[in-house]
This record gives structure tokens, C-alpha cells and sequence, in this order.
């Protein structure tokens, strides 16, 4: 190694260690906006904070809005908002700064976590820290710093800690289990998604420790000592949370082939590793408007899953440290049935890049050690495609985080707030300021953090065929005065829905907020 080598991968981490921190304290100076799904739990969040149980959702019952429906938060986890609730109460800062504070300190841990997990696994110190680089240069990392997205930078923050503790044992003993058990919990707190990587993490402690061996009783044991606390981990999380609510894993519609439910996992490697799903707006489910249409996204899926493979297969068969050879085809292949399994049983997961971000997260060593072993031409084509990332993302970033710091809405909460301007916003902050038992609607989750003194409906917004399924919708009863805020582009057939929605109230009077936003109230 030449002495330039020895001193890049520390200009590289100290750069990207500023650069973070500079990035999240812009982000602490104007937070970002908030995806719905940390919404539902920032609302949990504030019902805690005035005396609420843990991890219990209060809302008016639909079946008579004068009472509450008291609910278990099961479907996320709940690190998304403890996390920020930890920062809030220890700063005494609002929702919006405490996300940024998570955020900051979540990227802070994932960079180091994945350098220390590199390094462990062998890679020189230099391409270690080229991958971290890589990796932070993409729009999967920046996301967060424009919108807050919960148990995504929380379980980037772990990640990289959880890799490297499973390539870091090399004997069974009462470590190896301790660290299987707290990390089930570790990584469940931070997204209940992590579930399948515990799973596979297991299954790679199992196989590394035990291919040595020839007499299956040796198997057995090492199985045992891995599946206890691996059982007693799980069974807490399972009876202690998952099970006293809904959960993704509970809700199917049926078993329906298509090839975009096993073209999909198989494609991972690209799609999450060099940002192709993020750069054209997701190929099935889209972030924004779609940039191909169905065929030709099928199209693309296809060849990124064909080079996947057969770039998988090489980095198994060149990378000489066969631990992380191991871990990352363990990991693959599990992706590849979990997913493809659950695609075509259609459970409630989006095709989505960020459910198989580990994939990613553990090719971009591989790839990074497969171009330093290429010729020149090689290496200047790959730098250019990560130029391309970099360039794609400081494009996503830029005018995003200017318009959530000079646009967007701000209230109490301090989350730039995309479904609602200003003007708007003051007059419903004073309504709820007036009245203490008034209900406001509104049809995105993140408005709900600006209420204070009162208690809304939120429900979801109606699509351009005008259709519902009415029961999901109606709340019957009375309550107090009401106050439903919708955009002025639902006045017409779809405000007449919603108004239809709440029974218990006649003559809605019509205000405009602005030219953009509208208020119909009864009492």
C-alpha cells in the first residue's frame, strides 16, 4: 500500500463525517418534511407526551366520534418516533429538529458501522472507505434529509454495527447469543422489517460456524446455541408487540404470478446499490411521475436482474475473504425467497428499492474490489457512473431542501408541511387554538402534528375515479364543531363524499384558506 493509500480512507471518512454534519445542521436550522408512515407514529409521539400509554393511538371512533378508539401501533416499530421522542425531550426541541437530530446521528453511526464492517471483512481500508462513499453519494441516503422517513435511516444506522458482529464470530459462546438476542431487539426497534435480515444474519452464524464440521451432532448444537436466543428474541418481540395489532405480515390478497414479483428481488443488487430504482422514479411503484411505462420497465427489470446475478456470482467466485462471500449469498438468496414469496402472495410491501437496501449495502464492497482489479478504462467508467449518482442526487437534494426551508408550511411541529401553504396553516392553527372540542379532517397524516388542543380524522385521499369503499370512510355521531380541510381541487364530487362521511353533520358552511386550500365547517 502506497502512502497515499494509507491516508485516503481518512480524508475520505473525515470528509464524509463533515459533510454530514453540515448537511444536518442545515436540516436542523429548516427541517425536513415527514413520510406518512413515522407521521402515524410521531402522532403515538404526542399522545405519550400528554400522559398517553405507550405505543397507543387515540382517535375519534367511527362508529360515534364522541368517543375515542384506542388502538396498538403494530404496524411500524416503534423507533421511528422514540428515537426523535428521546432527542425531543433531551434538547427540548420541536418534532422537526429532533427528526433532524436522529437523522444526523443515524448517518453518522451507518457510515462508521459499514467502514468497521469493510475493513472486518477484509477489504483494503481505502476501498472501504471508497464504498462508504459510494454509498453516501446516493439519493437513498440523502432521502432522509428532505423527508424524515423513520425506521429507514434508523436500521441504515445499525446495519453496518449487525454485519459486523456477524462476521466477527468465530466460536460459540455466551456472546455470540447475548449479541443475537439484543440485536433482534436492537434492529426491531429500529424497522420491523429487519426481521428477514435477523433471520438471514442467523442463518450465515449457522453456516460459517459449522461448515467445519462433520459429525451432524456438532450442527445440531451450533443450531441450538444460535436458534435459542434467536426463538427467545423473536417470541418478545412477537407477544410483546407484533401481536397486539396488524402488521404488514397479516394483510395478503392471494397468490397472483407476475414477473415483476421475481424479477424484482433478483434485481436488488442494482436497483438499490447504484440508485437505478431511485434515478427513474421506481420502476413498478413510483416515488414521482413515472419515467417508463409498464413494458419497458419490465424490460429493465429484467436486465438488471440477469446482471445482477452474474454479478453476484463473480464477487463470490473473485473476493478472497470467503466470510463475506458467505454473508452476502446468504443474504441475496434469502432476499430473493422472502420477497419473491411475499410479491406473489401480493402482502403489503411496495416495490420499493428501500425494502432491500442491505442488498445494496452489501454488494458496493464487491463491486468497488471487482473494478480495482480492472483496467483503467474500467475504473474511469465506474467513477462516471458514481459521478452520474452524485450529480442526480445534489440535483434531488438542492431544490428539494430549498423548498422545504422557503416554501413549505411550518407550525408547531416544525415539519415542512407539503399538503398545506402557510396562510392556510395560521388559520388552522388558530381554530385550534378557539376550540377544545372541535374534530378536524384532513386527508394526509402529517397535519395532524399541528393539532394540539383537539382530535381529527385523518383518511385517505380519494383517487382520480372518484371511488371509495364508503365504510372505510363514514364516522357517524357528533362531537363538537368540525372542521374538514381539503384541496380547493376536491370541491365538487369529492368533497361531497367526504361531507357524506360524517352523518352527524348538516349545513357545512365553505370558506376558502387560499386559492389553494378550503374549509367546510358545521356545528
Amino acid at each position: 500500500m502506497t502512502v497515499q493509500q494509507s491516508h485516503t480512507h481518512k480524508i475520505i471518512l473525515i470528509a464524509l463525517c463533515l459533510l454530514t454534519v453540515i448537511v444536518g445542521m442545515m436540516v436542523f436550522i429548516a427541517p425536513s418534511a415527514i413520510f406518512p408512515d413515522p407521521s402515524w407514529g410521531f402522532q403515538v409521539m404526542h399522545k405519550m407526551q400528554a400522559g398517553g400509554a405507550f405505543n397507543i393511538t387515540n382517535k375519534p371512533d367511527a362508529a360515534d366520534i364522541s368517543k375515542n378508539h384506542s388502538e396498538f401501533l403494530s404496524w411500524w416499530s416503534p423507533g421511528q418516533y422514540l428515537v426523535p421522542y428521546f432527542f425531543k425531550s433531551l434538547f427540548g426541541v420541536n418534532d422537526g429538529r429532533a427528526a433532524a437530530i436522529t437523522t444526523m446521528v443515524c448517518s453518522l453511526l451507518g457510515i462508521t458501522g459499514l467502514y468497521a464492517f469493510f475493513k472486518k471483512a477484509d477489504f483494503a481500508k481505502h476501498l472501504a472507505a471508497i464504498s462508504v462513499l459510494i454509498i453516501v453519494v446516493q439519493q437513498a441516503f440523502v432521502v432522509p434529509y428532505i423527508f424524515y422517513n423513520g425506521g429507514e435511516v434508523l436500521l441504515f444506522g445499525f446495519l453496518g454495527w449487525f454485519l459486523y458482529g456477524c462476521i466477527s464470530f468465530d466460536k460459540i459462546d455466551w456472546k455470540l447469543a447475548l449479541f443475537l438476542l439484543l440485536s433482534g431487539w436492537i434492529g426491531f426497534f429500529c424497522k420491523s422489517s429487519f426481521l428477514w435480515m435477523y433471520g438471514a444474519g442467523c442463518l450465515y452464524l449457522w453456516l460459517s460456524l459449522s461448515q467445519k464440521k462433520t459429525a451432524i451432532i456438532d450442527w445440531v448444537k451450533n443450531g441450538a446455541w444460535i436458534g435459542i436466543p434467536a426463538v427467545l428474541s423473536f417470541s418478545v418481540i412477537y407477544w410483546g408487540y407484533m401481536a397486539k395489532g396488524a402488521n404488514p405480515a397479516g394483510t395478503s390478497f392471494g397468490f397472483k404470478f407476475s414477473w415483476e414479483a421475481l424479477s424484482f428481488p433478483l434485481a436488488s443488487p442494482l436497483l438499490t446499490g447504484f440508485s437505478l430504482d431511485d434515478m427513474l422514479n421506481g420502476l413498478i411503484t413510483h416515488s414521482n411521475a413515472a419515467i417508463l411505462n409498464h413494458g419497458w420497465s419490465l424490460l429493465v427489470l429484467s436486465i438488471a436482474a440477469l446482471l445482477s446475478v452474474l454479478l453476484a456470482v463473480q464477487i463470490v467466485r473473485i473476493v478472497p475473504n470467503k466470510s463475506y462471500a458467505l454473508l452476502f449469498s446468504v443474504f441475496y438468496l434469502l432476499s430473493i425467497l422472502f420477497f419473491g414469496y411475499s410479491f406473489l402472495k401480493q402482502a403489503n410491501i411496495s416495490y420499493e428499492g428501500r425494502h432491500l437496501r442491505i442488498i445494496g449495502l452489501l454488494i458496493t464492497p464487491g463491486v468497488v474490489y471487482l473494478v480495482s482489479l480492472s483496467k483503467l478504462p474500467v475504473k474511469i467508467g465506474f467513477g462516471l457512473i458514481c459521478l452520474f449518482i452524485t450529480a442526480l442526487s445534489i440535483r434531488y437534494f438542492a431544490p428539494s431542501y430549498y423548498q422545504n426551508a422557503t416554501k413549505n408550511a411550518r407550525g408547531t411541529s416544525g415539519i415542512a408541511q407539503l399538503f398545506i401553504d402557510q396562510p392556510s396553516l395560521d388559520q388552522i392553527m388558530e381554530l385550534d387554538r378557539k376550540n377544545n372540542n372541535a374534530i378536524f379532517v384532513f386527508i394526509s397524516p402529517d397535519l395532524g402534528l399541528e393539532i394540539n388542543h383537539n382530535r381529527y380524522v385523518i383518511l385517505d385521499p380519494i383517487g382520480p375515479d372518484v371511488k371509495i369503499e364508503f365504510d372505510d370512510y363514514v364516522h357517524y355521531g357528533h362531537a363538537g364543531p368540525i372542521f374538514i380541510m381539503l384541496p380547493a381541487s376536491y370541491m365538487g364530487p369529492k368533497s361531497n363524499i367526504i361531507r357524506k362521511c360524517f352523518p352527524g353533520y348538516k349545513g357545512f358552511h365553505m370558506d376558502m384558506l387560499s386559492d389553494k386550500y378550503v374549509l367546510y365547517s358545521a356545528k
